[in-house]
């Protein structure tokens, strides 16, 4: 994870789950990340229509699309298929949702000018009401804002990195180890990346 917002919200959500695979959603109490609300969403999921919808959305993230989010389906914010895009948003969703990990993806968004923006996109489960694959915590952060905020909004979204946080919270430590012990690339570690459409994934510990 490269921007401060995904770091300190993968920390608050890590602290809040403990020994498990995810927190509640009513634990998650806004007071104390009120210096990450703007740039944070909550996503409602529906497995069977292969579906997610945003429930909540931060400010700035509502800005830099010019409106209000809260019901608009995750999808509708990315590039039509057509365009090639890498993975897909339900792509990012089901990961999530059906291995109970978080995934962080870098994003780029273009406007009708074709002005473009560098984002990272944090998911995280969620717990609620006893399921796992209804809710996810999340953040969209701009690495840098751009003048043109609040005035031209971004058109769609396209992906051009993805990486799986971990597969369980036992594995998570596992790889966080490992992690320090391949800090230097090389040809051996691409072994362990897996295809994903035509996008490479490198499964990796907590960042």
């Amino acid at each position: 994870m490269k921007h401060p917002t995904s770091r300190l919200l993968h920390g608050y959500w890590d602290r809040l789950r403990g020994a498990r695979a995810a927190p509640e959603r009513g634990e998650i109490e806004p007071g104390e990340i009120r210096n990450l609300l703007s740039d944070s969403l909550i996503l409602e999921i529906d497995p069977a229509c292969r579906a997610a919808t945003v429930r909540l959305a931060g400010t700035r993230i509502c800005a830099l699309f010019g409106r209000e989010l809260r019901g608009s389906p995750l999808a509708a914010l990315w590039a039509q298929p057509s365009r090639g895009v890498m993975p897909d948003p339900w792509t990012l969703v089901e990961t999530v949702s059906e291995e109970t990990v978080g995934v962080v993806a870098g994003l780029v968004g273009t406007t009708d000018r074709g002005e473009t923006i560098d984002l990272e996109l944090l998911l995280l489960p969620l717990r609620h009401r006893g399921r796992t694959q209804s809710r996810m915590l999340g953040s969209l952060s701009p690495h840098f804002i751009p003048h043109w905020l609040g005035l031209r909004p971004i058109r769609d979204l396209h992906a051009s990195s993805l990486r799986v946080l971990g597969q369980s919270f036992a594995q998570d430590r596992e790889r966080a180890g490992a992690a320090l012990l391949a800090e230097i690339p090389s040809p051996a570690n691409d072994v362990q990346a897996v295809r994903r459409g035509h996008l490479l994934v490198h499964r990796g510990g907590r960042s």
